[in-house]
């Protein structure tokens, strides 16, 4: 039984991660080019993330730094960015 539901891509989603530093942040890649990053200590409020970035293409993968919590690294066709969020 799914506990959380988080529905803002348009496109498959790649990947997913949870923030090191924090239990309640996650971050999503999908193939709509965005990545999103969720709050989820509000109960009711999963239908818009806290921050959304898009790229020049379809994310196939991201990683939360560990060492690092400002910053998330993604990978699309090429390239790889390191985003501050």
């Amino acid at each position: 039984i799914a506990c959380i539901e988080l529905s803002g891509h348009s496109g498959d989603v790649n990947s997913i991660a949870w923030a090191p530093h924090s239990p309640y942040h996650i971050c999503t890649a999908a193939e709509d080019k965005q990545a999103l990053i969720w709050d989820i200590t509000s109960r009711n409020q999963y239908d818009d993330p806290v921050l959304a970035y898009t790229a020049d293409g379809e994310i196939n993968q991201l990683q939360w730094c560990a060492s690092h919590e400002d910053y998330v690294g993604i990978s699309y066709d090429n390239f790889v960015q390191f985003l501050k969020v």
